[in-house]
């Protein structure tokens, strides 16, 4: 637990439901839901569906990026600055090893196509 960690505990787990009201998110976040909707101003990752009377309802992907960012924050000691910049380099990574992934798929495919195409031809002549 640091200064700035309110609280130093483990979060409630996250129900298995598709959308959750802001009241439910800073219960499962321990975040004041102020705090929420300035978060949502500042993290462009954070767009909460918005329904009649503009309530919010966030899906379990963003709460548990409202859970990534209460650590940055709060346990780690970035900056808002900061966190967001760290949020955008894990996009990034995240879709460089998506392409990288898809290419070493794609080289696997090939080689088994080959090899399969190989025991085709051997079998033809």
């Amino acid at each position: 637990m640091t200064m700035l960690d309110p609280g130093g505990f483990e979060l409630p787990p996250i129900p298995t439901k598709r959308y959750f009201t802001i009241g439910e998110v800073s219960k499962l976040c321990e975040v004041k839901p102020h705090v929420l909707r300035y978060w949502e101003q500042e993290f462009p990752q954070l767009k909460p569906v918005k329904r009649r009377g503009n309530r919010r309802y966030y899906q379990r992907h963003e709460v548990k990026l409202i859970r990534h960012i209460r650590r940055l924050l709060y346990a780690e000691g970035f900056t808002i600055s900061g966190a967001r910049t760290r949020l955008e380099h894990l996009a990034a990574d995240k879709e460089t090893t998506t392409v990288v992934n898809n290419g070493q798929d794609t080289v696997k495919m090939v080689a088994q196509l080959i090899a399969e195409l190989t025991e085709v031809q051997e079998i033809l002549t």
